[in-house]
């Protein structure tokens, strides 16, 4: 088994053995803070043809894009969060996969949101799976990505399984090299145990 599937294995038990305390502390919409709410919705809720909704956890965030009418599906690694998410969303497509394998024909997605689903990838890693994005969506489509901000990018004992914070400017650079242009970030101070935040939307260059 390759580097790549032994870390993913790793992530879906880490998620997986903790799924029922991890969907009651953030499996609902009313969970996400509403300046995040309003930022996914502002780049994603006008986008034409499907949006994938990319590490999608309980579904909470695939939802309420289908809520705003945008044709949303949702993928995770994790089998728990996938059950969970079809018994709260029963209208909404959910199937169990990988982000960094997408099986769509290139240029066929109007839009990715991936909130918090590449922190657990290491720095060296991260370039391969922009470029994955980049293949799926349209010219023109839209990347949401949601990450722990910091001045420098490293490692941290994130409470499941190990994750990543980068700065917002390394991030923005890697999206350019991948073929997007940045349109819009938000940054959140870290308050007590709440780290600090970031969110950046970007959209595609012509191919």
């Amino acid at each position: 088994m390759d580097r790549g599937k032994v870390r993913q294995a790793k992530v879906r038990q880490a998620y997986a053995s903790v799924a029922d305390l991890y969907i009651g502390l953030f499996g609902a919409r009313e969970q996400v803070d509403a300046d995040d709410l309003a930022f996914v919705a502002r780049h994603l809720a006008t986008r034409t043809g499907p949006v994938l909704d990319l590490g999608c956890g309980p579904g909470h965030l695939t939802g309420y894009l289908c809520s705003l009418g945008v044709d949303a599906s949702g993928i995770d690694l994790v089998p728990e969060f996938i059950a969970h998410a079809r018994a709260a969303h029963p209208d909404v497509e959910f199937r169990l996969g990988s982000l960094e394998s997408l099986d769509v024909v290139d240029g066929s997605v109007g839009g990715i949101l991936a909130w918090y689903s590449l922190i657990h990838l290491p720095p060296e890693e991260l370039d391969g799976v922009l470029a994955e994005f980049r293949r799926a969506l349209a010219p023109g489509g839209a990347l949401v990505l949601g990450m722990f901000d910091h001045d420098e990018v490293g490692p941290f004992d994130h409470k499941v399984v190990t994750a990543y914070r980068w700065p917002v400017d390394e991030i923005s650079e890697r999206l350019s090299r991948a073929g997007f242009v940045e349109v819009e970030r938000l940054r959140r101070p870290g308050e007590g145990d709440v780290r600090p935040h970031a969110a950046i939307a970007a959209v595609a260059g012509d191919a």
